[in-house]
């Protein structure tokens, strides 16, 4: 069943606090906000744009560290300070001329509900809210910002190719 929904699937939107993110905000004594990223996550996104996946970010919050993540992956729609995130994603898929259905959208919190209804395959962590838990078409097994993307893009490529085609294309690159 999992892999019917993410076998169409074009393009993948991803939260950030939480999902890519443990969720934790951390403040130095000057001010400054800390986000730590989990690099698996990264090689998942990587390896997705080299096999034709599309990447976007919809994020609530806006953030220099999400924007320097961001450009280091390649992922090529950000978008900051959304709190009210379908239009914003309706938008982006009119852009690129895909359907919802082709959106993979991966969320953790009740901001997050609208997109998941939304889409045809919708994600979470294992530490999403309990409403975002019980309406995600897939549950990972990892926490937020411990290689739950990474699982979950895995689960989208493995529907699209073999693995062992995935890696080759992304070792030789």
């Amino acid at each position: 069943m999992h892999f019917d929904r993410a076998r169409p699937i074009r393009l993948v939107v991803l939260d950030v606090d939480g999902v890519l993110t443990d969720g934790k905000i951390t403040y130095t004594s000057a001010g400054d906000e800390i986000k730590s990223f989990n690099v698996k996550d990264g090689l998942g996104i990587s390896l997705g744009i080299k096999n034709g996946l599309q990447f976007a970010i919809i994020t609530a919050r806006e953030s220099v560290m999400v924007t320097r993540r961001a450009e280091e992956l390649g992922i090529q729609h950000l978008i900051q300070k959304m709190k009210t995130k379908l239009p914003a994603l309706q938008k982006l898929v009119a852009e690129l001329d895909l359907t919802l259905e082709q959106v993979l959208y991966v969320g953790d919190d009740l901001p997050d509900i609208p997109c998941i209804e939304a889409v045809g395959f919708s994600a979470c962590p294992a530490d999403a809210a309990r409403e975002v838990l019980a309406m995600a078409h897939f549950v990972s097994r990892y926490p937020g910002g411990h290689g739950a993307v990474r699982e979950i893009l895995e689960l989208v490529l493995d529907s699209q190719c073999p693995v062992a085609e995935a890696e080759a294309s992304f070792l030789t690159q």
